[in-house]
């Protein structure tokens, strides 16, 4: 699956999900945790529900939704309202590790069997940065079931260790919140999954949500949340190969090819070896080819 942009649409409204689900974004994900107050989310669950089931099965593989956390009274009844709509796959906030995707799983499992869904076929995202414990176990995902992404959160881990701010004199995030991006970015790289750049509040700075989309995609991201349809295109962009880096991959694949005895490789004035070779193939996959 494309993985670029992840739209969140409040659960408990059907003109903000029904935007989502008319967008461009990769996956659109309708949220039940922080965007719905605790007294409508018995109504959300219900909308989003239906919302799933009214969506022809073509659509409903991009269509995601964000549970509450594992570990607290909303996640089950979250999952046995949706799970009959058959959504693409689940986002689980606040993970504190390993264990809560498994849990995840287990839960999944037996609803997919009430459901008549294929065992296993429903795809996890796990934000893994949310909590100052969760920041101690972004390690420890490899080969947890189900997971395809790995994606961090800034404002509720302020929230958790107690912090006044996220961000720095500057603007930009504080140390704390750069080092969870890193280790989000390593976790997810160890597990073998995508890491997903966390959203840009601002969504009228679509200047700025550009510059940052294409550093992190330089970086080894391989999305970004978004908050507003407006981000969208420009994260897609960010994260397509352009025709240039394609040309440029295709060319020190075949380099290889025609050499594949060879350690390094003189090319255009530099000296290439076998990461530079990983690096265009990864480039080329990302790109479906």
């Amino acid at each position: 699956m494309r993985m670029r942009s992840w739209l969140f649409a409040p659960g408990d409204s059907h003109r903000k999900m029904e935007k989502a689900a008319a967008s461009d974004a990769d996956v659109a994900l309708f949220d039940l945790e922080d965007a719905v107050a605790p007294p409508a989310k018995p109504q959300a669950r219900a909308m989003v529900h239906d919302f799933l089931a009214g969506s022809r099965a073509v659509d409903r593989a991009r269509l995601w939704v964000r549970i509450n956390p594992v570990d607290g009274p909303d996640a089950l009844a979250d999952l046995a309202a949706v799970m009959p709509g058959r959504p693409g796959g689940i986002m689980l906030p606040k993970a504190s590790g390993r264990g809560d995707v498994e849990r995840l799983d287990h839960y999944l499992s037996a609803l997919e069997a009430a459901s008549d869904i294929a065992i296993g076929s429903t795809r996890v995202i796990a934000l893994v940065t949310e909590t100052a414990r969760a920041m101690f176990t972004t390690g420890d995902y490899a080969g947890a079931p189900r997971l395809v992404a790995m994606s961090w959160g800034a404002e509720d881990l302020a929230d958790s260790i107690g912090a006044a701010d996220n961000l720095d004199a500057d603007g930009g995030y504080g140390f704390t919140y750069r080092l969870a991006r890193s280790l989000c970015l390593l976790g997810a790289a160890s597990a073998g999954v995508a890491a997903i750049e966390t959203i840009q509040g601002d969504f009228r700075d679509l200047d700025g949500l550009r510059m940052r989309a294409e550093a992190m995609r330089r970086e080894g991201f391989r999305g970004m949340l978004a908050i507003h349809p407006a981000q969208v295109p420009v994260i897609n962009a960010a994260f397509t190969p352009g025709d240039g880096e394609l040309k440029a991959a295709r060319e020190v694949v075949a380099l290889f090819a025609a050499n594949p005895g060879a350690g390094t490789i003189g090319h255009n004035g530099a000296m290439l070896d076998r990461p530079h070779l990983a690096r265009a193939r990864t480039l080329l996959a990302q790109a479906g080819e």
